[in-house]
């Protein structure tokens, strides 16, 4: 169960990105229409490329989405399940092939670490919450789409939406650790869209990127002997990523 405003914080991401979209998408046909090919010096070059390769800088911020279970209502110990926000960063591989004037398709094999919490507010009041801390490095393989505007003065704005598998290779010393911590799988799946621009100069393209990821396999190792376990149903991943293209 996640507290009000962890809800509402997500709430507010989901409505900034449509927006973000939104905009960035009813500039296209604006941006089309002034193009004209004026100031599109470096563009013409890489132009000429069917595919270039790159390397991306990240910082991203990930948390998890628990649901409770059905039998959250039988426990009396724990009032409350939330989730805290960690912060991490990315390094990774960009491979691009394009398709056609204005789509890509991408290939991004990169190297994330995160940290991740699940908060148990304890009905006794005396009582400290407890905090379940995961600590993750996933090696990712996401693979995009991505639609481009017409460039305009060696500038050109993108959409990309697409899909993620991700494996926790820290997993294997969390599993060494007792038995009284909720185990989260190392598998993981996720759908990401974003949206972001590029900058065309002599020698390399530059690109700026917002994305989220939201996960759609239940991430919960469920053990019956464990309440901070038994009183959730699934637990989904949810990452924001703010990365930075080097491709030429």
């Amino acid at each position: 169960m996640q507290a009000i405003n962890i809800r509402r914080l997500f709430a507010l991401h989901g409505y900034q990105v449509i927006l973000f979209l939104l905009l960035t998408t009813g500039s296209f046909q604006s941006v089309q229409a002034q193009a004209g090919g004026k100031g599109n010096y470096n563009y013409f070059e890489f132009q000429q490329k069917p595919y270039y390769f790159g390397i991306t800088l990240g910082l991203n911020n990930s948390s998890f989405t628990p649901f409770r279970s059905r039998d959250f209502i039988f426990s009396d110990s724990i009032q409350a399940v939330s989730s805290i926000k960690g912060p991490g960063f990315n390094l990774g591989i960009v491979t691009n092939l394009k398709i056609g004037e204005y789509f890509d398709f991408r290939f991004l094999p990169t190297l994330s670490f995160g940290e991740r919490k699940l908060l148990y507010d304890k009905s006794n009041r005396q009582s400290e919450p407890s905090q379940r801390t995961v600590e993750s490095v996933f090696v990712e393989m996401p693979f995009h789409f991505r639609y481009k505007s017409a460039p305009y003065r060696d500038k050109r704005l993108f959409v990309l939406a697409g899909v993620k598998y991700s494996f926790d290779v820290a997993s294997d010393s969390r599993a060494r650790q007792a038995e009284s911590f909720v185990k989260i799988s190392p598998h993981d799946f996720a759908v990401e869209y974003g949206a972001g621009i590029q900058f065309f100069f002599p020698y390399f393209i530059f690109s700026p990127e917002l994305k989220f990821s939201h996960g759609i396999g239940n991430t919960l190792i469920f053990n019956p002997s464990l309440e901070e376990s038994t009183v959730l149903e699934k637990v989904l991943s949810r990452t924001f990523t703010f990365s930075l293209h080097f491709e030429g």
